[in-house]
């Protein structure tokens, strides 16, 4: 009888005690924990009413601007038009009870684990990089960040001094820095 009793008191504290593989780790679904982040900071600021109905459209709102990375995760939770699956409210609903951001995003891990792998793109210091040295890709990349396109580029140098013309204007502190070379 004492047996039975210690082994029911050890297989509840197994159920009960949180497992640890379930809290993320350092750096894991950096692009959730940043987006809904800031997300839900903007919510905070703009006085939004903290309703499920009113914070999915606030967030189907924020992901029509949305770029990149933080388009993708828009995408896997249902934020953009052409997504298949819809899964708002694992965000809206916790969020209305201020659910801290982290956690719902290991929730969210569990239903789609392609949410927590998202991470995002290396950001390049133009101040200090040396762009020759930069593949053609890197610097396609560099433009598109900004917005911009670079039509009748057809060799590595063209985008080059593409990005140098257009440095001031998207990146004024690299380009001073880089005149003071």
């Amino acid at each position: 009888m004492l047996c039975l009793s210690s082994l029911s008191v050890a297989l509840a504290a197994l159920v009960l005690v949180p497992r640890s593989s379930d809290a993320l780790k350092d750096g894991e679904c950096e692009v959730c924990v940043s987006f809904l982040g800031r997300f839900y900071q903007s919510l905070q600021d703009n006085h939004v009413k903290f309703t499920s109905a009113d914070i999915e459209m606030a967030l189907v709102k924020t992901c029509k601007d949305a770029k990149g990375k933080e388009n993708r995760f828009c995408y896997y939770i249902g934020g953009t038009n052409d997504a298949a699956t819809k899964i708002l409210n694992e965000i809206s609903k916790p969020l209305s009870y201020h659910t801290p951001v982290d956690k719902i995003c290991e929730k969210l891990k569990k239903k789609d684990s392609q949410i927590c792998e998202l991470k995002y793109d290396k950001q390049v210091d133009l101040s200090t990089v040396d762009l020759k040295k930069l593949k053609v890709k890197d610097l396609k990349k560099i433009l598109e960040e900004w917005g911009e396109s670079c039509k009748g580029c057809a060799e590595k140098s063209d985008f080059i001094r593409k990005i140098n013309e257009l440095m001031p204007k998207y990146a004024p502190n690299a380009a001073q820095a880089r005149t003071d070379l």
